[in-house]
């Protein structure tokens, strides 16, 4: 879960040609990512597979406490990446209203993870796809995240304290 207090917001960084404003006028709220993120069917995952090639493929989710869970089988290419290293790119389905989370993965397995957190993650599941998921479950944490809806008038970057 992310705090407001973890998070910083400004412009992201790129090539002045790009002409993302130097000010805070029109950085996008908080809100905007977690609407996004909340209301979309499909996202976009990339790992990292063990040659160092990158690995991207779509999965359903839920956004649960202000934080992306998502589940993948045990054998799953991207599920076997992130056992072996925890970096995490998830992208929503829209490029036109873009949310861009960048940080590691945590495993939330069966035994191991907070049973009632488990429940919830189920029961938003069911109530978004029609199924249960079950475990294991991986749960996105932020390094940095980068939205926008008119680029490059609003784009806007958060980084988040460790």
């Amino acid at each position: 879960m992310t705090d407001e207090d973890d998070r910083r917001r400004s412009r992201p960084e790129t090539e002045d040609s790009y002409g993302i404003p130097e000010d805070d006028e029109g950085l996008l709220p908080w809100e905007f990512v977690a609407e996004g993120m909340r209301g979309d069917r499909n996202y976009w995952v990339s790992t990292t597979l063990p040659d160092g090639r990158p690995h991207a493929r779509p999965v359903w989710g839920v956004w649960l406490d202000d934080t992306f869970h998502c589940g993948g089988g045990e054998h799953t290419r991207w599920a076997r990446n992130l056992a072996a290293g925890s970096e995490i790119v998830v992208h929503r389905e829209s490029g036109d209203d873009v949310v861009i989370i960048e940080g590691t993965a945590g495993k939330l397995a069966e035994g191991s993870a907070d049973p009632e957190l488990v429940e919830r993650l189920d029961s938003a599941y069911e109530e978004k796809y029609g199924v249960r998921h079950g475990t294991p479950f991986w749960a996105v944490h932020p390094r940095k995240v980068l939205a926008w809806s008119d680029y490059p008038a609003d784009a806007t970057r958060w980084t988040f304290e460790p």
